[in-house]
């Protein structure tokens, strides 16, 4: 059905902390997540920014695509360690934000799913 691979979606969603460049955000951002897709942990990331104000919520929101829940775990798995080079990237972020919320979303109808034998 869809055009393109079935992923996993994890929503960040933040305000850049008073005083934080947005230049400076993105620079952290693109190390952070960068190391991590570079590293196959991750698939690919884009960053929104809300436009002419409009909406509610956190000003800035991350979306960051994983094959599926096992690559997204090694992800969170590696960054937990909160050592080596991915703390300093990790942390060059996380110094930046303030009101962090995030989600996980998934491409929908699952590729799997079978129709019709629906109970609900």
């Amino acid at each position: 059905m869809a055009p393109f691979p079935v992923m996993d979606v994890y929503e960040l969603r933040v305000d850049l902390r008073p005083g934080v460049s947005d230049t400076d955000f993105v620079a952290a951002l693109e190390g952070y997540l960068g190391a991590l897709v570079a590293q196959g942990r991750l698939e690919s990331w884009r960053l929104l920014r809300r436009k002419l104000g409009f909406g509610a919520g956190q000003e800035v929101k991350g979306l960051i695509e994983t094959r599926d829940l096992a690559q997204l775990d090694d992800a969170f798995r590696h960054v937990s360690t909160r050592s080596g080079e991915i703390e300093g990237l990790h942390h060059g972020v996380n110094s930046l934000v303030v009101n962090f919320e995030a989600a996980l979303y998934r491409d929908f109808p699952d590729a799997h799913r079978v129709a019709g034998e629906e109970r609900f």
